[in-house]
């Protein structure tokens, strides 16, 4: 959990606690993780002025005539990292990044988040996130390297012998809790070599980073192990994709405003739900980032159509079971290769629109949409990523939430992966060379 440190509190421990490397981590707009690693001695300058690195060299910043930005770590993001030796610790902050004028710079999705967490709170909302990560365990060969064989031939909440995941899990689950963060479960999912844990909601800014730190910490605990952690959506054509499901909850005054009574919500927690709904085919390129994603949709638990229901899981938006204090809306389609930053901004913008404008929220649908498509007109998730990217550019929310440099980046790089996976001969080998050492 996010800790209120000071941030002579912070220098204070670095000194207490033998740290002699600490890890100024940050984003690029694609979430993927970097970091620039700095001494002890260079930490309070990093508070007061920021680290300087070259975001030319960062997919979708800046060009090299204006390449200048600087870390500034956030304080309260500060985690051990278990993982690396005991003696010369290594800890990590999260960072905002500025620009030399000391502004913001419009690609960091932190700050798109905080702006988003902001305009709830300007509402009188506290957002509450969680997410549920699934991924996959890879054998790798005599030099490390990932091979397309999976852990184990397990299936659901199976156990050992046939579970070879079981202590790899329990040793993640323990890290977490050594980096501040709560595991609340863990299994074997469907997929051979398919795992998923869950921790602990907070808020989404929280949330969204711990994601960051809980994909490097798999990954790192995994390659300890002889093991590749794998969180591409769809590596294996014939077996269950990992999905990301994010559940969103909203408190007023203390009280959340999805607790429902025998038969219904409040008229503001559907009005949000009408928000998402409304809002998310134009909001899928984030979700659902890379060619590969859309081999997910429409089978094995991920959902096609934009519908909702309570405990039903063909649904795109369900609401699961729960106290008062744990009912929340949970949207299934995103996957793990998204941004989370961006994905929950443009998440929240959306369903705070819904409220605003008291949006109505449609019949909930209640069959198994697997085996029987549903009834009327309904609409679809975009079935490949031109088409989200299409619905995106055309969108006023995304235009107004995702700054133009960022989404014109964004957009073009995407467009190119899109193009190259069409004109490829064999698409599936396409996307396992493009993304299943990097996801």
């Amino acid at each position: 959990m996010a800790m209120n440190y000071t941030v002579s509190e912070i220098l204070q421990f670095v000194k207490e606690n033998d740290v002699k490397f600490i890890r100024l981590a940050f984003c690029d707009i694609f979430g993927r993780q970097k970091n620039i690693s700095i001494m002890p001695d260079q930490l309070e300058r990093a508070f007061q002025k920021g680290i300087s690195f070259d975001a030319s060299a960062v997919r979708g910043f800046l060009n090299v005539e204006e390449s200048d930005l600087f870390l500034v770590p956030d304080p309260s993001t500060l985690s051990v990292l278990p993982w690396r030796p005991s003696h010369g610790r290594v800890v990590r902050l999260f960072c905002n990044i500025k620009r030399p004028d000391g502004s913001y710079f419009e690609g960091d999705g932190r700050r798109v988040l905080e702006l988003a967490v902001e305009r709830a709170a300007a509402m009188g909302y506290v957002c509450e996130a969680g997410a549920e990560c699934e991924f996959y365990l890879f054998e790798t060969d005599e030099k490390g390297d990932p091979l397309l064989i999976p852990h184990d031939r397990a299936g659901y909440c199976d156990i050992a012998p046939l579970d070879k995941g079981e202590n790899v899990r329990r040793e993640i689950c323990l890290t977490l809790e050594q980096m501040g963060m709560k595991p609340e479960s863990s299994h074997h999912e469907q997929g051979p070599g398919q795992n998923e844990i869950d921790f602990q909601h907070s808020g989404a800014l929280e949330t969204a980073d711990n994601l960051i730190a809980f994909k490097a910490a798999v990954k790192s605990i995994a390659a300890g192990n002889g093991l590749y952690a794998s969180f591409m959506p769809k590596p294996l054509p014939e077996e269950s994709g990992s999905g990301l499901h994010m559940n969103l909850s909203l408190l007023k005054n203390g009280e959340n405003i999805f607790k429902r009574g025998p038969a219904e919500h409040s008229a503001e927690a559907e009005s949000f739900i009408a928000g998402v709904l409304s809002r998310v085919r134009e909001i899928t390129a984030f979700l659902n980032p890379l060619t590969n994603s859309y081999q997910r949709f429409g089978g094995f638990e991920a959902p096609r159509y934009v519908t909702w229901s309570h405990e039903n899981r063909s649904q795109l938006v369900r609401i699961p079971a729960g106290d008062e204090t744990s009912v929340r809306m949970e949207l299934r389609s995103p996957d793990p290769a998204c941004h989370p930053h961006l994905a929950f901004a443009l998440l929240l913008h959306a369903g705070l629109d819904g409220i605003e404008k008291g949006a109505p929220l449609p019949a909930p649908v209640n069959r198994d949409l697997y085996r029987e498509p549903p009834e009327g007109e309904v609409e679809e998730l975009p079935r490949n990523l031109a088409l989200a990217l299409r619905l995106a550019c055309d969108s006023e929310l995304v235009r107004r939430i995702i700054p133009e440099k960022t989404l014109e980046r964004y957009v073009s790089r995407k467009l190119d992966e899109w193009k190259a996976y069409a004109a490829a001969e064999d698409q599936a080998a396409f996307e396992q060379g493009l993304y299943f050492r990097k996801v």
